[in-house]
């Protein structure tokens, strides 16, 4: 199995890096810009100078890029040649509509397409410890599953084309209204004089822990914001997608407005390359 990883950023370069480390046929890679290439082939993967190169070569093909323009222009360059045989799987965080519709045309050629996002952040992406959603033909996801647990170590079938990234809409939806809650009573507690260690601690002792409270409550007090987990930017990028999604099923998400109106404000703020818990500052 030949396998092709399109798209070397923050996320996909570990991705990528751990199929290098866990795969024993050939690697193609390929990423727009072309120096990001480098430490993948000097680890022993071949780079490629088009998408329709890699597509040619590749009997699998992961996609992670940024948003939903980027993976339709992906797609768009890779569709001409792709034939039955071949599996698509996009990695990227994209909106469940756009994604269907890339599904149906690469199925068009033959190819099989999965909607495969990510869940959990850059260190678990370097530890192959990501958790992910499938959404597709679950023939296919039966097939692809060895590769997928090359990066994640959690991997959950959810169901129809366009499944996969409803979840992760869902997820990352919550996510964001978890933390906007922890911001608030954190820095309501601050401004008591409470430190945010002591509050981890008390709200470990109740119902209120949670995952996202665990891990960056050290991001808060030593104010240490960058390199970037998770981006502000990234997040924003997705609690617009679960707005835009919810808006298409002719329903609202007034707490997701909310922290829209937060990441919005950490956007003005310059904050956008860091770490998610820089909207921290927002609501000081």
């Amino acid at each position: 199995m030949k396998i092709g990883f399109i798209g070397l950023g923050t996320m996909g370069a570990p991705m990528c890096t751990n199929i290098l480390k866990k795969h024993d046929d050939t690697v193609y890679v390929f990423n727009r810009t072309a120096e990001k290439m480098e430490p993948l082939v000097k680890m022993g993967a071949e780079g490629c100078k088009t998408i329709p190169e890699l597509a040619e070569k590749s009997d699998l093909i992961f996609t992670m890029v940024t948003n939903s323009t980027d993976s339709e222009e992906v797609y768009d360059t890779m569709i001409p040649v792709l034939k039955k045989g071949k599996v698509c799987v996009d990695m990227s965080t994209i909106d469940p509509g756009v994604s269907v519709a890339i599904s149906d045309r690469v199925k068009q050629t033959g190819a099989e397409f999965l909607d495969c996002p990510v869940v959990r952040s850059q260190p678990d992406a370097v530890k192959g410890t990501l958790g992910i959603y499938v959404g597709g033909n679950k023939r296919t996801a039966q097939k692809i599953l060895p590769y997928l647990l090359y990066m994640g170590d959690k991997v959950m079938y959810i169901g129809f084309n366009g499944a996969g990234l409803i979840m992760k809409v869902c997820h990352n939806a919550l996510m964001s209204q978890i933390q906007n809650g922890v911001n608030e009573t954190m820095a309501l507690a601050q401004a008591s004089g409470i430190d945010p260690q002591k509050f981890a601690m008390a709200m470990s002792y109740g119902n209120a822990q949670n995952r996202y409270l665990d891990t960056k409550w050290r991001t808060v007090e030593n104010e240490k914001y960058t390199p970037a987990a998770f981006s502000v930017d990234n997040m924003n990028k997705d609690v617009g997608i679960a707005l835009r999604y919810a808006k298409s099923l002719g329903r609202t998400m007034p707490g997701g407005e909310v922290v829209q109106e937060v990441y919005n404000k950490a956007e003005e703020k310059d904050l956008g390359q860091e770490d998610i818990a820089a909207t921290y500052k927002v609501v000081l």
